[in-house]
C-alpha cells in the first residue's frame, strides 16, 4: 500500500501547551488515541489561491523531498484540516479573500481570512510502517497559537479538544507517532529536558517511521 500525503499542525500555546484531540471510535486508523489536528491532502489544497507563502527557510526544507506544488499543498492541508477539526483559523484577515470551487476551502474564505502559511515551521516527516490498515506520508508543521483566530468547535472528527501542558501529555493514550514527536518537541522546548544530539537522534530513529526532523527556531 502506497502511503498517502497528509499534513499535521502542532499548535503551541505559550511554549507550554499543545492542542490535542481524541480520534473517535468510528475511525479505522488509531481510534481512541490523542493526536494533533491534521489529515490527508485534498486536491483543492494544490489549486486554491493563497497570497501568503511559506517562509523561504521552511520551503527549502520541504523541497528536499518534494516539488514546490506539493510542498505548498502540504502546508495548505495542515491549515485546512486544523480549521475543519478544531474551528481555529491560522489565517490573516483579508478584505477580499479568494473565491474557490473547493468545497473544503469555501468556509475558510467566507470567514474573511487567507491561510497564514508564513507562520508555519516545518518540523518532521513520518511514514506509517508497512502492514498498517492505513499508511500516510505525513509532514508535521508547528505554529504559535497566538496567530490563530476563532474558538474550539470542530467538526466532530476529534473529540475532547484541549490544550495539554507538555509536562502532562504522557498521561494520555497517545498515537505512537504523536508520542514520539511530542517527546522530541519537549526536548526542544522544556529547559530541563536532555537534548539529543543530531547523530544520536538519527541512530535512535533508524528503522522507525520518523524519517525527517528539523529543529524549529521558536
Amino acid at each position: 500500500m502506497r502511503p498517502r500525503d497528509a499534513a499535521t499542525l502542532i499548535m503551541i500555546r505559550e511554549q507550554r501547551e499543545v492542542l490535542l484531540g481524541v480520534r473517535n471510535a468510528h475511525h479505522v486508523f488509531m481510534p481512541h488515541r490523542y493526536v494533533f489536528p491534521g489529515g490527508r491532502v485534498d486536491a483543492g489544497d494544490a489549486r486554491v489561491p493563497c497570497p501568503v507563502g511559506l517562509p523561504d527557510t521552511e520551503e527549502e526544507k520541504l523541497l528536499q523531498s518534494v516539488g514546490a506544488p506539493r510542498a505548498r499543498a502540504l502546508a495548505m492541508a495542515a491549515v485546512r484540516e486544523t480549521f475543519e477539526e478544531t474551528g481555529l483559523i491560522l489565517g490573516q484577515p483579508h478584505e477580499d479573500p479568494p473565491r474557490s470551487r473547493s468545497l473544503h476551502w469555501q468556509p475558510f474564505f467566507r470567514a474573511g481570512f487567507v491561510p497564514a502559511l508564513d507562520k508555519l515551521h516545518y518540523f518532521a516527516r513520518a511514514i506509517t510502517p508497512p502492514g498498517m490498515v492505513r499508511r500516510f506520508d505525513a509532514r508535521f508543521f508547528i505554529t504559535d497559537a497566538r496567530y490563530a483566530h476563532g474558538r474550539l468547535e470542530g467538526n466532530g472528527e476529534l473529540g475532547d479538544l484541549r490544550w495539554v501542558p507538555l509536562t502532562e501529555v504522557e498521561a494520555l493514550p497517545l498515537a505512537p507517532i504523536t508520542e514520539l514527536v511530542l517527546g522530541l518537541l519537549t526536548q526542544h522546548l522544556v529547559p530541563d529536558s536532555a537534548k539529543t544530539t543530531e547523530a544520536a537522534l538519527y541512530r535512535e530513529l533508524a528503522g522507525r517511521e520518523l524519517v525527517e526532523l528539523h529543529w524549529p527556531d521558536l
